[in-house]
């Protein structure tokens, strides 16, 4: 991190101090000596230091960068008969991860720019504890009778210092009318997403998710304290999401992964699959399809037997579009025959709020994915991927989903490049950049470019030499997270 930034060491110390009394710690000293023996000696020093230097790093980086990820987090007791006291912490170091990492999120001035050095680890990105919770390991967790839910102290989490480390104010425990408004916000806030892209609203959700994160630090009854883990899960997936959806990856993975810790603390299992699902979806994005399937058998094992059919049959669609992109076809039409068969089942019963939107558009606008992914590989698939995705557009007629609308045409016109028909290719594509402008969704975007691609196999076709100089005009930056 240090490296990257292209400091010296007294200009870290400068930037420490001054950062420091901004803070309100005037008292800090730090000088070149100090910073060396932290870099080249692995010292870690004393609070509120850890802190201030994120948020110098995070300042200058241009996204969020926690103590973690600086190396700066003192280890936890984590032998066995520590166990059940570490059972007790994990609440308290969930909530000071999620208003950690939300409040540096928010000091940030990001001006539409997205990571400056995106990361996805993939499944190393899952911290141990919940590693062996979602795993099933998990005896030493539920040890402890008292549950997850009644052990959050009255303090505030954010550190030792007296101080939080960004300006808020301390909110006291919430009642049921408050908790009930924050779940009526996820809903909001969902809708909105959907309907424009996660560009205009997300830092309103992560200023929400801070909020919810500053509730968490007091007592509650122990059911309010579940829904209040559970409006903290469902904001941060959709804080994740929308960081996802604008390029903000290594961002939007860490929020997907808080999301999983809250549902845990909420004690849902297929909330915290769920969540680890998304994780899945944006390595497929990026084309890392055998690291997607390991998430997605870690997401249906974190989920448990009890997960709804409902959500069986998501799951499904994902794992069919990571075997799509290595080709596996047979894989493809056993797990999304799978997937009609448990929607159906699942119909009529009654969904979680974060499982609303997986509707039949959906099913089938993730079948046309699938299927224009494994058509790349056997041309016979495209056949199925053009009936999917006709059924998607009309199912989503006046579902106000503008951005899944975009991705069932550019579905459409991947598909006629693939299929060898340049001129109804170029209309659908035509109708993608005529959309395209309406939503804050680089996704979008990115899908279009694996449209350019497919279109360069008729690049002496003057309308299509035209059509893809269009595309590159109006495209923005490229951005590729790294391994």
């Amino acid at each position: 991190m240090f490296a990257l930034t292209g400091w010296s060491k007294g200009e870290l110390a400068r930037l420490v101090n001054r950062r420091g009394a901004a803070m309100g710690q005037q008292q800090l000293s730090t000088d070149t000596s100090r910073v060396r023996r932290w870099i080249e000696r692995g010292e870690i020093p004393r609070d509120p230091v850890p802190r201030v230097l994120a948020a110098v790093f995070t300042e200058r980086l241009g996204r969020v960068v926690s103590i973690e990820d600086l190396g700066l987090a003192r280890q936890r007791r984590s032998s066995t008969a520590a166990a059940g006291a570490a059972a007790v912490e994990e609440p308290e170091r969930t909530a000071e991860i999620l208003t950690e990492f939300t409040g540096m999120d928010l000091m940030l001035n990001r001006r539409q720019q997205a990571d400056t050095a995106p990361v996805l680890p993939g499944l190393s990105a899952i911290p141990d504890s919940l590693y062996r919770w979602l795993s099933g390991d998990s005896v030493a967790y539920a040890a402890d009778r008292r549950g997850p839910r009644e052990v959050i102290t009255g303090q505030l989490v954010t550190g030792t210092s007296s101080k939080p480390i960004v300006d808020v104010y301390e909110p006291g425990p919430a009642g049921v009318e408050e908790v009930a408004a924050l779940e009526r916000s996820f809903e909001v806030f969902r809708a909105w997403d959907a309907s424009r892209g996660g560009g205009l609203q997300r830092k309103a959700v992560i200023g929400q998710l801070n909020e919810v994160g500053g509730l968490l630090t007091h007592r509650h009854p122990p059911e309010l304290a579940r829904r209040l883990w559970l409006v903290a899960a469902n904001l941060a997936a959709l804080a994740g999401w929308m960081s996802h959806d604008i390029g903000l990856e290594s961002t939007g993975q860490r929020y997907f992964v808080i999301a999983a810790q809250a549902a845990r603390e909420a004690g849902d299992r297929p909330r915290a699959g769920e969540a680890i699902s998304r994780c899945a979806r944006q390595l497929l994005h990026y084309g890392r399809a055998d690291e997607a399937l390991d998430l997605m058998r870690m997401a249906r094992a974190g989920a448990g037997p009890d997960t709804s059919p409902m959500t069986q049959a998501m799951f499904n669609t994902v794992e069919a579009w990571a075997q799509a992109s290595l080709g596996r076809g047979q894989e493809v039409v056993r797990l999304l025959g799978e997937a009609e068969e448990l929607y159906v089942r699942g119909m009529g019963e009654p969904q979680p709020s974060w499982m609303q939107t997986f509707n039949e558009a959906e099913l089938r606008g993730m079948q046309s994915l699938v299927y224009r992914t494994l058509a790349e590989h056997d041309p016979a698939a495209a056949p199925r991927a053009v009936a999917q995705v006709e059924d998607a557009i009309r199912l989503r007629e006046g579902q106000r989903q503008e951005r899944s609308s975009i991705f069932d045409l550019i579905s459409f016109a991947a598909v006629h490049w693939i299929t060898g028909e340049p001129e109804q290719a170029e209309l659908q594509t035509r109708a993608v950049l005529a959309k395209i402008g309406d939503t804050s969704s680089h996704r979008t975007w990115d899908r279009l470019r694996a449209v350019d691609r497919l279109a360069g196999r008729y690049r002496q076709m003057p309308a299509v030499a035209e059509l893809r100089a269009e595309i590159r005009a109006a495209m923005p930056p490229t951005r590729r997270p790294a391994g």
